[in-house]
């Protein structure tokens, strides 16, 4: 049977990360990056003091999430990073359900992570340079205690 081409044709690419949606809650926000999105499971070393071997059986332990860092432009009254900063009272904090979408051409979700339990726990204002040809941009650090993924 001839080669058409046709396998040529259906490549499939990898997805582009600059089309994402991030859910807080019911809120829709729309931020310029988002970084962070990482899992690790602390490795444990044991050895019995019997063991004919002399080196450690290495088992895995518990997960850490990574701190995720959202980033956006700073438009004139949008103050909606202080407002979810500014609801941290020592020991009580509103902790959130946090999406984060990755979206196809047509703007459909191809994949979601889903942070469980997010709060805010750092914020940082733009650096202000008087000769920079830049937007100013704020930055916001989440604390969360899960990462999934789903889709």
């Amino acid at each position: 049977m001839p080669d058409d081409g046709a396998a040529e044709s259906k490549t499939i690419w990898p997805l582009v990360k600059f089309s994402f949606r991030v859910k807080w809650d019911s809120d829709e926000m729309v931020f310029q990056e988002v970084t962070g999105l990482s899992s690790e499971t602390q490795v444990i070393e044991y050895r019995g003091g019997n063991s004919k071997v002399f080196s450690t059986v290495k088992m895995p332990g518990i997960q850490k999430f990574g701190n995720v860092t959202l980033k956006k432009g700073i438009f004139t009254g949008d103050k909606a990073f202080w407002d979810k900063y500014n609801a941290i009272k020592m020991n009580v904090v509103k902790r959130s359900t946090i999406t984060i979408s990755l979206l196809d051409e047509t703007n459909k979700d191809v994949m979601t992570w889903t942070l469980t339990n997010a709060f805010p726990c750092k914020i940082t204002v733009t650096d202000m340079k008087s000769d920079a040809n830049e937007v100013a941009v704020e930055t916001m650090e989440l604390a969360h205690e899960g990462l999934q993924l789903s889709k």
